[in-house]
């Protein structure tokens, strides 16, 4: 099996940039050898996921409308970790700022890419457990609504397609996975 990259990048080009995300255009040799062009949009933030998980099984989950997808979604609590942050530290601003909960255990279950043949972009999920309630610190560009809900529930939605959002659903199943949810 192959592994090294069988791309040549003749040239890169900066097509738009932003605090979130730059968009390039690369002019490459494909692996046959033929020219070609390749777009990647390079994230500037870890995809951070977090599944709070209480001593009776419950979770919460996070709705809002997402602009992108002209839809409102369902998701696990989860933002964006600076590179050079660490992703621990980001994840539990995170599950404070959209849930108002903190956690004392912390566990990393997952490393995910999500639409890797254009983007970059990494992420991955915790399970938080040992919680805390407090109050929920939303952003400005945050209209969100949150729901407490049997992890079974979660696990639920996903399988009936009311959960949509990549990170969630996979994050999700490997937490029923690991805390053995039907």
């Amino acid at each position: 099996m192959e592994t090294k990259n069988p791309w040549t990048t003749l040239s890169l080009e900066l097509k738009y940039d932003n605090p979130w995300i730059a968009v390039e255009e690369h002019q490459v040799l494909t692996p046959a050898g033929t020219d070609g062009i390749y777009g990647k949009v390079h994230f500037k933030n870890l995809a951070l996921g977090i599944i709070p998980v209480d001593e009776q099984g419950d979770t919460w989950l996070v709705g809002q409308y997402r602009y992108t997808l002209g839809e409102y979604s369902w998701e696990i609590p989860m933002g964006g970790g600076p590179l050079d942050v660490d992703m621990l530290e980001s994840a539990q601003r995170e599950l404070k700022e959209e849930t108002g909960l903190s956690a004392q255990k912390w566990e990393n279950i997952m490393r995910i890419h999500t639409s890797n043949s254009v983007t970059d972009e990494e992420g991955f999920v915790f399970l938080a457990t040992d919680l805390t309630q407090g109050e929920t610190e939303f952003e400005e560009t945050e209209k969100l609504h949150v729901k407490k809900l049997p992890l079974s529930k979660a696990l639920e939605m996903v399988m009936n397609g009311e959960i949509t959002d990549a990170i969630s659903i996979a994050g999700l199943l490997k937490a029923g996975r690991l805390l053995d949810i039907k």
